[in-house]
């Protein structure tokens, strides 16, 4: 029964966006002359600019096996009309080559806030899914100077977060359960070493083996207004992201002088882990308004 448990999760990870929620719309078309490298902690980082070239721009960290088009393609479109979108592929996946250490999200986080400044973004709100989730929030507890708003999609600060079975199904994960999948797909087309995608399994597998506790005080210092998202049969465990929520100043009542706290809980019905990102009809009205919303005094 156990070891059907961890062969199932595994199966679903393998299957991580090969479907979709069956209300994709408009789609982005990746790439297309709008992506650069920059050289940042040994990496060749690619990233790719979308939109208005004002305002505070918007950070999109994609999940593990993924890259801006698997995690982003069907929001970009809407993310991107009124405000600049810089989308950044992390080291083994997409665009940016694999390099010689393991893959950690503070890592990746440190990463991404070189690439940042060596593109002279100071302040930015940042949109990450699974593990670019996990990126985010480290960014939010390490570079409170470079994070105005935050929206963790599927995030959790611990191992505990996520439904049991989910990480021991990883364990058992293949390249072969990935062939022919998006991520495949995509890594395929875009990689600078397309014969790496074993390699960036295994480095996957790795990482999810060594996933960090994020301590309670870490995510209670978040000075950033933070949004999180799950979907309500997600990989995590809907109590974590309440909990989450509650050491973000959420999870009180609005009806008082003090008002709504800053951050924001979103459940979406009917919502998976695998199709969290195509669901842009309920994501469309609800990180505009956030975003957009003032900044608390």
């Amino acid at each position: 029964m156990k070891k059907t448990l961890f062969t199932a999760a595994a199966m679903i990870a393998a299957s991580l966006l090969v479907v979709g929620s069956g209300q994709a719309g408009e789609k982005a078309e990746t790439g297309k002359g709008r992506g650069h490298y920059v050289p940042v902690n040994g990496l060749d980082m690619y990233y790719e600019e979308y939109g208005k070239s004002t305002g505070t721009p918007l950070v999109l960290l994609h999940g593990a096996f993924s890259a801006t088009g698997t995690s982003f393609g069907e929001l970009i479109p809407f993310l991107s009309k009124h405000r600049r979108v810089i989308s950044v592929e992390q080291q083994a996946h997409g665009h940016t080559a694999d390099i010689d250490r393991p893959l950690r999200m503070s890592t990746m986080a440190e990463d991404t806030a070189a690439l940042l400044g060596k593109i002279g973004v100071t302040n930015a709100d940042f949109f990450g899914y699974s593990m670019g989730a996990g990126i985010a929030l480290e960014l939010g507890i390490r570079h409170p100077e470079l994070t105005r708003k935050l929206v963790l999609a599927s995030v959790s600060a611990k191992p505990e977060g996520l439904h049991p079975g989910v990480l021991d199904g990883i364990k058992d994960l293949e390249p072969s359960m990935l062939e022919g999948s998006v991520f495949h797909q995509e890594y395929l087309r875009i990689a600078p070493r397309p014969q790496d995608f074993p390699k960036l399994v295994e480095r996957v597998k790795e990482m999810d083996g060594n996933l960090p506790t994020v301590p309670d005080e870490a995510v209670r210092g978040v000075k950033a207004p933070t949004q999180l998202i799950i979907g309500d049969s997600d990989i995590v465990r809907p109590e974590h992201a309440v909990e989450l929520f509650r050491l973000l100043g959420g999870g009180v009542m609005g009806d008082t002088p003090e008002g709504l706290p800053a951050s924001q809980l979103v459940v979406l019905p009917a919502t998976s882990h695998i199709t969290l990102p195509s669901r842009d009809d309920l994501l469309r009205p609800a990180i505009p308004a956030f975003l957009d919303a003032p900044m608390p005094k």
